[in-house]
């Protein structure tokens, strides 16, 4: 689908969405998508240049985007980010917390610092990023947190135990704030997405392909049952959705986007 594709509509006119990762992948995706419904955008992630370029495509859909350049995993440059993003934007209404990071081992090669490099990127940073977007929220009454999760929330995988551990942790993070904030308007969900035709998934397909299989049967190892990895835009469309006033009834859920892998 093509950056320029789109409902074109005005769905989130007004919004002021915090998209981490967006340099690529399913943030740029999303940024792109949520600019083109008529939000403002900050785009946080570590590419200053590649976080430029999506920043240029969000100005050309007619969107104001901020360009935030900081590692995640930094509490104090995540508390900062929401605070840069309240004085250019306005207090950001949505927070797509879609940064992470996957190392591949054994569990007995595991280390304790990668271990705590994917919790600091994938939990704790979603962690710190609500706490500092969630005040503005209550006061106004409404709000979304959408957790980019994955899967491997909801199941386990081989060779990656910090990864899947940090994610369940993160649906449980999510499960726990909608049932706490249940009554203020504002809702957390989670989207579990299965592998996703993303530079990541390319990384692993090559790495696949080093090992002596083809390109075709690096891929197909990775397919989900309709014989694909997942759209980006897919993605960024649920995610969508999920901030709209559609969805001000849903709350503590969790999607799986998957081709019917996991039906649960």
């Amino acid at each position: 689908m093509s950056e320029s594709s789109g409902s074109g509509s005005a769905a989130a006119d007004g919004q002021v969405v915090l998209v981490t990762g967006a340099s690529r992948g399913v943030g740029r995706a999303t940024a792109l998508r949520f600019a083109r419904a008529g939000a403002a955008v900050a785009l946080a992630g570590r590419d200053v240049e590649a976080l430029a370029e999506t920043a240029r495509a969000v100005e050309e859909a007619g969107a104001e985007a901020l360009v935030l350049a900081f590692d995640v995993s930094d509490a104090d440059a995540c508390r900062d980010a929401v605070r840069r993003t309240a004085e250019s934007l306005g207090a950001v209404t949505t927070l797509v917390n879609n940064a992470g990071i996957a190392e591949s081992a054994t569990f007995l090669d595991t280390t304790l610092t990668d271990w705590r490099r994917t919790m600091a990127v994938d939990v704790e940073a979603p962690f710190v990023l609500t706490q500092a977007v969630l005040p503005a929220m209550l006061q106004a009454g409404a709000g979304a947190v959408v957790n980019i999760a994955s899967i491997a929330a909801k199941r386990g995988f081989p060779y990656v135990a910090a990864y899947t551990a940090a994610k369940h942790a993160l649906l449980g993070l999510t499960r726990s704030l909608a049932t706490e904030f249940a009554t203020s308007g504002v809702t957390f969900n989670c989207v579990c997405p299965y592998y996703i035709d993303t530079d990541m998934v390319r990384q692993t397909i090559d790495a696949i392909v080093a090992r002596g299989r083809t390109e075709a049967e690096a891929t197909a190892r990775l397919a989900n049952p309709q014989g694909g990895l997942v759209d980006p835009e897919d993605v960024a469309s649920l995610c969508l959705f999920l901030a709209s006033p559609a969805a001000r009834s849903i709350t503590g859920q969790a999607y799986n986007i998957d081709g019917g892998l996991h039906q649960g």
